[in-house]
Formats: C-alpha cells, structure tokens, sequence
C-alpha cells in the first residue's frame, strides 16, 4: 500500500481507504469470424490500481473507449476481473459470501449517465425511490413512506412529485430521482457515471451543487467518471487519467489538471476549449485514433499519437512512478521534460 492509499485523521490514526483497487485487468473475448474456436481479447483495462477514501471524490477521466466504465462496473461486480483485488471496507470483494455480498450492494450505489433511460417509464416516482427499500426488506409501511418523503426533500423534490412518472420531469429533475434512489440504501461508496453529461449547462451546475452538499452532509465516497476537465476540477479531490485501459498519471485535482506531466494528459487539457476568444486559437485536437483495445500498441499505449515519444516508448511500457506528492505518472520522459515543447512527428 502507497503513501497515497492511506489517510490520518485529526487524532493521528491511520485510516485505511474506503476503496482500494489493485492491478485491476478486465479483458473480454469476443468471437472472431464464424468459427467458434478463434477469439479475440479486448483490453479493456490492465493493471488499473487507485484507492478511495472516506468522503472523497476521485474522478476517472479520459477519451471514450479509455475503460472508465469498464472499471466502474467491474467495482460494482458487473464485470468479472480478469485479475486484480477490488477491497472494499477490508474485505476482498472476490471472496464474499452472499450475505456479505448483498450488504456491499447496499453500500455501493450508481448514478447512470442518461436519467431518462435508468429510470422505467411505467414506476412513479415513489415506487422507483420505493423499489430498493422493498428488495433489501426489513421496513413497515410507515417506515417506508417517511423514508421516501425524507429521501425526495433530501435533493430538493416535494412530495407532490411522488406520484408522477418520470417522462413529467426535466432532465435534472429525473437525474435527482435517480441520486435519491441511490441514496435509499445509505451508501457510503457513489459510483457517478457521467451524471452532468446529459444536461444543460445551468442544470448540471445544480447537480454538481447537490452532490457536493449531499457528500458532506452523509460523508459519501464518489468515484466521478467523466470527460468535462471543467466539471472535474469543479468536483475533484483527485484525478486518475486513463488511456486505453491504463491509468497514464494520477494525483490531486490541482496538480493534474494544472500542471499535467503525462503527455496525453498535456493533449486532453490543450484540447479543451476557452471562454477566453484571444486563447480559442490555441485549442490542439490530439492527432490520430485511438487504438483498438483488441490491437494495443507495444510499448506506452500513447506513443502512436505521443508528440514526444522516444525508442524506449514503443518498446517498454512505463509503470507509473512517483513524480512530487501523491502523483503518479507512467512515462518515460524525465520529470523536469518540458511538456510545452512541440514536435513535428
């Protein structure tokens, strides 16, 4: 365990994290042509490893295609690992029993990209709040009503909306039914699969408001996937940006998104457009494709579309090594590299 997955608290004590993913691999085998014996792998993530603590929010951040996803549903047991540790409170999630399991899925809840499409067109709005608590059981009726009025006033909807159906709210709206579905069961783990991206500007800002006083009221745990630098550095306690299955550098939301010290993460920054129109002439799009996850480059996965790439690049894959406090990058260049410098390649 790195300096990075542990925390102290006011009292001095080691605190352990929440979450803590090590090595995680997820590949897939897809049939290839009409014989039934010939396979190809889809590295969907490789050795992908980031801890989580207690009320923090770590944001997953890359290109589509980059395995954020993947990584999530594989922490939520969706996705089988290939191989790798998911812990959770101490316990290896792949060594639970069913009972066990059953109280992890209470503990780690999804937000969903699309409110409208995660939400059943036929339920109300009370019976989707409702359907968690009735599957975990255990609660009156009684108990069950305040609990759904408790939950609705909890991100800022009256009561007088438990009886519609979600095709009768906005966009935000239905994403903050869906947050209060999430939170029936008292998670202290988030999963929050692009929550904004679906919204108008205004609205996703008072998303992102809601989360962070929903997170510290009930001392939640967020792991943020997303695409928006903006929202990110918005929201972010730490960032771990992903390329094609691996995790290129990670650290504090500052740091990163500051001052990047991997190249893809230099590109993703110089590609985000500024409301400033004397700086809008400065926006670089990252040059080529992104390689197919079946037919991943030898070497860092980055060097087809690396302004910077050296020999060493196309050969050995970089391990993420330490770069200044809790940051990680996995490059070959050296540390004090002048990332400005353009190449023509």
């Amino acid at each position: 365990m790195s300096a990075q997955d542990v925390a102290v608290n006011g009292e001095g004590v080691t605190v352990s994290p929440l979450l803590q993913v090590e090595g995680l691999t997820v590949h897939f085998h897809v049939k290839k042509g009409l014989s039934k014996r010939s396979a190809e792998v889809v590295h969907a993530a490789d050795e992908v490893s980031f801890s989580i603590r207690h009320g923090e929010t770590l944001a997953l951040v890359g290109e589509s295609g980059s395995g954020k996803t993947t990584v999530a549903r594989a922490v939520l047991q969706l996705n089988k690992p290939t191989a790798g540790t998911i812990v959770f409170q101490g316990r290896d999630l792949a060594t639970l029993r069913r009972a066990e399991r059953r109280a992890f899925m209470r503990n780690a809840q999804v937000v969903f990209q699309d409110p409208h499409s995660s939400l059943s067109p036929r339920m109300t709005v009370h019976d989707i709040v409702a359907e968690p608590l009735r599957a975990q059981g255990g609660m009156s009726g009684r108990e069950l009503e305040a609990r759904i009025v408790a939950l609705l006033e909890m991100v800022g909807l009256g009561t007088q909306h438990q009886w519609r159906r979600p095709h009768e709210f906005s966009g935000g709206q239905c994403q903050r039914i869906a947050i209060a579905r999430a939170l029936a069961l008292e998670p202290k783990l988030l999963i929050l699969d692009e929550p904004t991206s679906a919204l108008d500007v205004s609205v996703q800002a008072r998303i992102l408001v809601l989360l962070e006083e929903l997170q510290t009221r009930l001392d939640l745990a967020y792991l943020f996937i997303a695409h928006d630098l903006a929202v990110v550095e918005a929201v972010a306690d730490r960032v771990a940006v992903m390329y094609l299955g691996r995790i290129a550098e990670t650290g504090r939301a500052r740091d990163v998104l500051r001052d990047p010290r991997h190249p893809y993460t230099v590109a993703l920054m110089a590609s985000v457009p500024s409301p400033d129109p004397e700086q809008r002439s400065e926006m670089k799009v990252i040059g080529g494709e992104v390689p197919s996850a079946v037919h991943v480059p030898p070497g860092c996965r980055f060097n087809p579309r690396c302004h910077f790439k050296m020999d060493v690049c196309e050969r050995v894959p970089p391990e993420l090594h330490a770069f200044a406090d809790e940051r990680l990058v996995a490059c070959h260049l050296p540390d004090d590299f002048d990332l400005t410098v353009r190449e023509d390649r």
